[in-house]
């Protein structure tokens, strides 16, 4: 078999047994164990893998298995693998022509339908269960852990750290919903995807909204800028700042939240029982921010010293009951039983040693052990600061991969 005609292998593809990409998020937290056989290049393996617990991830490339067809040997290539095994390329066509032939081997082997492009593609859409006088949606790519979220009030909506690659499903939703998207919202420069404030500002009446502090970093694309009131009251007073946002009958406010960036804020909404906190990427279910991305190692000590003092006297200083909405997560964090990645302030104090430790004791492990930095955080960066343009394509490749934004505990 060759891969020259696609629509052929397309047409193989569909008749080999499958695992859907929107079955994989639960099969890779299940923890059971299961190969990860990826036919695609070194390069693009090293780039980005399936990973998770009970995952070994081996990349074995497809011309291997062109020539072991040729040779009858294909049960030598996986002669050490573990079953079952799951194959993935880039599209699902490759990986399919390996499974085939593991499976004529008598080998328990399936596909990743659509590959790991169709992986990028999924977006999963939940509804949080908090006692909140709005509706709010979570929004999850479950190949790079990134969350974004959807609040709808009277007719209105307003969405948080949406993703450049969704947002016509942002648009859609809204639409359904019969509600007027007033603001796309970004709680920080993210350095992980590509922002898709600008792109909903472009395409509907929404308002891009963006921190105050993103000017000093180089902000090239107008935009509406808001701060927290509370910390530069002469601003506020000279009405040069907007530390509140109307979303129908409810209200955003801006905190800000410093360490992970220097522009951070995390957004509250108030109602309910309790707050909700949308903490970008302050604080997340399993770690904290890491303080490196802005300012590089020479300026992480003192990042990590501004993310204390958020943690510590502001985020902290709510109760128990305030849920927490990150802005991200990874294979480390726990979802809720009904699938979502939020939890109670009073949970995270309990399972997070990083919220307990002296200020010397946390700028030591903000700055040590952190993950590789995010592949292509710079142009990511760029490009979310207005200073870079990049077509749709260039920021789908530019994004993918895990968000390794944060520092775990």
């Amino acid at each position: 078999m060759t891969m020259t005609d696609r629509s052929d292998a397309a047409d193989a593809a569909d008749e080999t047994p499958s695992i859907a990409p929107d079955a994989l998020p639960e099969r890779l937290q299940s923890g059971d164990s299961m190969t990860v056989l990826d036919v695609r290049d070194r390069d693009e393996f090293e780039r980005w893998h399936l990973t998770g617990d009970g995952i070994e991830a081996v990349q074995i490339p497809h011309m291997k298995f062109i020539q072991a067809q040729a040779t009858g040997d294909v049960p030598d290539l996986v002669t050490d693998l573990e079953e079952p095994i799951l194959a993935v390329c880039g599209h699902g066509e490759a990986s399919a022509h390996a499974v085939d032939l593991l499976r004529d081997a008598g080998i328990d082997a399936a596909n990743l339908a659509g590959g790991m492009d169709a992986w990028a593609d999924l977006y999963r859409v939940r509804e949080l269960d908090v006692d909140a006088p709005a509706r709010v949606l979570q929004y999850d790519r479950p190949s790079s852990g990134c969350l974004a979220y959807a609040i709808y009030s009277g007719g209105e909506a307003a969405v948080i750290d949406p993703l450049r690659a969704f947002a016509d499903r942002y648009d859609a939703d809204t639409t359904d919903r019969d509600a007027a998207l007033t603001y796309a919202i970004d709680t920080h420069v993210h350095a992980d995807h590509v922002s898709g404030v600008r792109a909903l500002a472009d395409r509907t009446d929404a308002t891009a909204v963006v921190p105050d502090g993103a000017t000093d970093r180089g902000l090239a694309f107008d935009a509406m800028t808001v701060e927290d009131g509370s910390t530069n009251p002469a601003s506020h007073a000279q009405q040069d700042a907007v530390d509140e946002l109307r979303i129908g009958d409810v209200t955003l406010t801006v905190l800000a939240t410093p360490g992970h960036t220097t522009e951070s804020i995390s957004l509250r909404l108030e109602g309910g029982d309790s707050p909700i906190l949308f903490t970008g990427d302050t604080l997340f279910l399993e770690g904290v921010g890491r303080p490196d991305l802005e300012r590089g190692d020479d300026g992480a000590a003192a990042a990590a010293g501004q993310l204390y003092e958020t943690l510590r006297n502001r985020l902290l200083e709510y109760p128990d009951e305030t849920t927490i909405a990150p802005g991200h997560y990874s294979d480390a964090a726990d979802p809720h039983e009904d699938g979502a990645y939020a939890a109670r302030l009073g949970a995270l104090r309990d399972r997070l040693d990083a919220l307990s430790m002296d200020e010397a004791a946390f700028v030591a492990h903000a700055t040590s052990d952190l993950p590789p930095r995010p592949s292509n955080y710079e142009r990511i960066v760029a490009a979310n600061l207005g200073l870079e343009d990049v077509d749709a394509d260039t920021a789908f490749e530019l994004e993918l991969g895990p968000n390794n934004c944060a520092v775990a505990d």
